[in-house]
């Protein structure tokens, strides 16, 4: 079983909240989670939708090993079309929620339409109820989870929920639990606020009863809980360091996008790395980092804590900021920092603080604050325009600017619509380090050659987490390759894809990965889910779930065209670094990429390969 066989389907415009079966066949094709959701909105939403029209639907979905005992069982993902792409969302995020979702007796949510005032989703095991969002309507995230317990009575309630940046149709606004956990890319906390949506508080206290056999199961999650003990990334270096331990490591060889992709390796980059968060301030003699946490069923625990110094600029005068939160992690720090040539921990993460406290990912934010500091320095936005100066390296403008996207407000009105509209507004669109629409994370690809072709063929915009050959080109994990080099990178990236999609839809944590391969995943589900989940049969989901996403996209007007990198990564080569004159190879990798996805040149999934992964039916 595993799965809990039971979806809500949530109709905002008429306040329904209607229970339904799980289509059991869609969930041996498609598994659960990433893939089921997709399955479900593709079948149900048309392509071309408007995504911030109440036509287009939102998905919370969580996985079969969700709220087991399998380490990282804590993922669920949020499904709909993205309005900073225009293409496929799918945002997952970590915490308590998805397994409070599973305790209460669910596997999905469905929300359809748009509610004519305000409203917040109540779940209480089977009931669910719809209730007017008055009081939490304009407050932030971090209030709203504060007001929901307190008007619940119940400290264990799990909320999910929007800031001001949904609110205000800020294009990366993201939905946030847990506080400071979060689905944080591609817009989809602006697609919950087009909804009139604020939050999802469940409480469920039924468990996960129905793995299909628990002594096997056991014995399948306790061996897999070894492995990841005993990696030393797993093991060691995440939980001491969190994903920040890659600031350093990344810098070094030259593949640290800084300035806007201008260089390839920030002077800075130690001021804000992993080490830097442990050292004592000379300021109070404390660290930055206070502790880490771990999501439900978590044996890794890489999340950051941590204390802004109190004497700081950003919050000397604003004691509600003074207490422990959620810290950087390595793609929050990056783009806040070397992407914008800020060098300062306390203000990143202060704005790492205002990201979290209203919801809106720090990735796409740096990274467009980087391509407006760009724009400034070459006089095409004025200080006029802005209401400060906006030089590289400043600090206050970061933080200043955080403050007004997190409100839709003045210039922050400006960022909050991504680099994309920001760099076309200003007759330089080419200056966007995006891949559809959404900004890349923290690697060049002209230092890491596999990202560029990883990037580019991403169904939801320019993303790490979608194949992450980092860890092989950089790691060596599973098998080193040379980062320098395009050879095999089309492959790499197919395969990576392939598993990625496989580990996202199970509801396990990718981070799993840097010790697991889908053998250590394969035991687990074959314990927990009823039918064939072998080897085969899993690769087969993946390859599945990767182009059920591509169709979509080819269906919403995305074409081969879209595959591409911005002219800096492909024309202008590095500087520094290992990767000095370098560029990324995208033109060598492309072709043979879509030649192994069984695509046509135009990147279009043939009738053979539909066929084959049964995507007609």
């Amino acid at each position: 079983m595993a799965w809990q066989r039971k979806i809500l389907r949530v109709d905002l415009t008429d306040g329904r909240c209607t229970p339904e079966a799980l289509n059991m066949q869609w969930a041996q094709d498609y598994l659960g989670q990433r893939g089921l959701a997709t399955k479900y909105f593709c079948e149900e939403v048309d392509p071309k939708v408007d995504p911030l029209s109440p036509d287009n639907k939102l998905i919370f979905a969580t996985g079969p090993l969700t709220g087991t005992m399998a380490s990282t069982g804590a993922r669920f993902s949020v499904v709909t079309k993205g309005p900073l792409t225009g293409a496929i969302a799918c945002s997952n995020s970590g915490g308590y929620f998805g397994a409070e979702l599973r305790f209460a007796g669910w596997d999905m949510i469905v929300f359809e339409g748009r509610s004519p005032k305000p409203v917040y989703l109540r779940i209480e095991n089977d009931k669910a109820e719809l209730l007017p969002a008055d009081g939490i309507w304009g407050r932030s995230v971090w209030d709203t989870e504060k007001i929901l317990k307190t008007r619940h009575q119940d400290p264990l309630i799990r909320v999910s929920s929007i800031g001001r940046a949904g609110e205000a149709g800020v294009l990366m606004a993201c939905v946030v639990n847990d506080l400071h956990r979060a689905a944080g890319r591609s817009g989809v906390g602006a697609v919950m606020g087009a909804k009139n949506l604020k939050a999802i508080a469940v409480r469920g206290t039924q468990g996960v009863t129905n793995v299909r056999d628990p002594a096997a199961f056991m014995k399948a999650a306790a061996a897999a809980k070894k492995v990841l003990a005993d990696n030393a990334v797993t093991g060691q270096g995440l939980p001491k360091f969190g994903t920040q331990v890659l600031m350093n490591v990344i810098n070094e060889i030259g593949a640290l996008p800084t300035r806007n992709h201008r260089d390839v390796q920030f002077e800075k980059a130690n001021r804000i790395s992993a080490e830097a968060m442990h050292e004592k301030r000379p300021t109070d003699g404390k660290s930055n980092l206070v502790t880490n946490q771990a999501c439900f069923g978590c044996t890794i625990a890489c999340g950051r804590i941590s204390k802004i110094d109190e004497k700081h600029y950003t919050v000397v005068n604003k004691p509600e900021y003074w207490g422990a939160s959620g810290g950087l992690e390595y793609e929050a720090a990056w783009a806040l920092g070397a992407a914008t040539g800020v060098g300062d921990l306390e203000a990143l993460t202060y704005a790492n603080f205002i990201c979290n406290e209203d919801g809106f990912d720090p990735i796409s934010f740096g990274a467009t604050v980087g391509a407006a500091m760009e724009l400034y320095d070459l006089g095409l936005i004025k200080e006029s325009d802005v209401g400060f100066p906006l030089k590289f390296g400043s600090a206050e403008a970061l933080t200043r600017l955080a403050e007004l996207t997190a409100r839709g407000e003045g210039f922050g009105k400006e960022i909050g619509m991504g680099s994309k509209r920001l760099c076309a507004k200003h007759g330089r669109p080419e200056l966007s380090m995006s891949v559809k629409g959404q900004e890349f994370p923290a690697y060049d690809s002209r230092g890491i050659q596999g990202m560029g072709l990883t990037y580019a063929t991403s169904n939801r915009g320019a993303c790490h987490l979608r194949s992450y050959t980092v860890a092989s080109e950089v790691l060596g994990i599973p098998a080193k390759t040379d980062p320098l080099s395009t050879e095999g990178k089309a492959g790499l990236v197919k395969a990576f894809q392939d598993a990625t999609a496989v580990f996202d839809s199970s509801g396990l944590c990718l981070f799993t990965s840097f010790a697991w391969t889908l053998a250590d995943v394969q035991p687990q589900l074959a314990a927990a889910c009823d039918g064939d989940w072998s080897m085969e049969r899993l690769a087969l989901v993946g390859e599945r779930i990767w182009n059920l996403e591509r169709q979509f996209n080819n269906a919403a007007g995305f074409t081969s065209k879209d595959d591409r990198l911005p002219p800096r990564l492909t024309t202008e080569p590095a500087k520094s670094g290992p990767a000095k004159g370098l560029v990324n190879g995208l033109d060598k990798m492309l072709p043979e990429y879509y030649a192994l996805r069984g695509w046509s040149k135009d990147g279009v999934p043939t009738r053979d390969t539909i066929e084959r992964l049964g995507l007609n039916a």
